[in-house]
């Protein structure tokens, strides 16, 4: 008797096994999309927003451009899948850089624009989205536990960017005319720096550069004197892409804007924040000890500005992040009809 519940024991849980295996096996096979990137740094940019169009019936596997060698970049990328390989299977997903802007006035606009498997940041970068305006206050609080908003990241963003933007529209006009050697992307970063900051009177740097790319747009304007109506033109080429005035920080080299203007403003701001922070600690302690072991957990709370920004995903409410959200979308529609 002992035996046969033993074994009829033996039989349901193998039975519960076997079922509980088959549950986990799809009814039909997910359909893969591979989808290559550029570089290490961007597979979490790409790996984010892919995953929200996952479903039981297709995934995206985001890798670089060669599974042996370490061959990276932009061209890599499009290089490697020209031809009939991009398609429902297997796309491309990379920076524009300035591509977008060029719009079919050079093999690899024409290539990103008109092939529907190449995804592309519609900003100049992956970096121009880290630097979201809208989220550096966020990033301030991260850091450093201070939700005081001393600083307009906003309007800052808004004022540089009016303040390059007429010195921006000549350097893509040179690359769209090839006239780049005379006026680098290069160029446009060393005018575009910042190099006077103040929290309180941020405006007053801001008017220095402005002048300073007034300037330059002037020797452009006597030195190429046959291009200033085309260059005018553009503005509302451009503008139709959607870059305008106050939004120029975005297309713009992204490594630039990162390095050379917003981590930089940030760091400045979150010491500011920090001091305020620790002033109040040592202005409310009770005794020494107490003061001690605040500042000591404070400072133990804190997250570096560089790791926070790499991590910032809030640019998602961003005008250009939806046009990627866009194409993606139709990608799926194709592989679904």
């Amino acid at each position: 008797m002992y035996h046969n519940m033993g074994k009829r024991l033996t039989d349901n849980l193998s039975s519960r096994y076997l079922s509980a295996a088959n549950s986990l096996q799809p009814k039909q096979k997910k359909h893969r999309i591979l989808a290559y990137v550029e570089s290490y740094d961007d597979v979490a940019f790409w790996r984010n927003l892919l995953s929200e169009f996952e479903t039981d019936k297709l995934y995206f596997e985001v890798l670089l451009p060669s599974r042996t060698s370490l061959m990276k970049g932009k061209k890599s990328v499009l290089m490697n899948q020209l031809g009939d390989k991009l398609g429902t299977s297997m796309i491309a997903c990379v920076d524009s850089d300035y591509d977008y802007l060029l719009q079919n006035t050079t093999h690899t606009s024409r290539y990103i624009k008109n092939n529907p498997y190449v995804l592309q940041t519609y900003a100049y970068a992956i970096e121009n989205y880290l630097c979201y305006s809208e989220s550096l206050h966020d990033i301030c609080v991260a850091a450093t536990l201070n939700d005081k908003r001393i600083f307009d990241f906003v309007s800052y963003l808004e004022g540089y960017s009016v303040a390059i933007y007429p010195l921006f529209i000549w350097s893509v006009w040179m690359y769209r005319s090839g006239d780049y050697n005379q006026f680098s992307l290069l160029d446009f970063c060393y005018y575009a720096r910042i190099t006077k900051f103040s929290v309180h009177h941020s405006e007053i740097g801001l008017q220095h550069l402005a002048q300073k790319i007034k300037q330059k747009v002037k020797a452009l304007s006597e030195q190429y004197p046959q291009y200033v109506e085309s260059v005018e033109k553009l503005q509302e080429e451009l503008a139709a892409l959607g870059l305008s005035p106050e939004n120029t920080y975005l297309f713009i080299q992204g490594h630039h804007l990162y390095d050379n203007v917003v981590k930089k403003i940030l760091q400045i701001v979150c010491d500011l924040l920090r001091k305020d922070m620790e002033q109040n600690i040592k202005k409310y302690a009770k005794h020494q000890q107490q003061m001690h072991n605040e500042l000591a957990g404070y400072n133990r709370s804190q997250e570096d500005v560089d790791t926070l920004l790499h991590r910032n995903t809030l640019y998602k409410r961003s005008a250009l992040y939806a046009k990627i959200r866009a194409d993606v979308e139709a990608i799926i529609a194709r592989i679904s009809s």
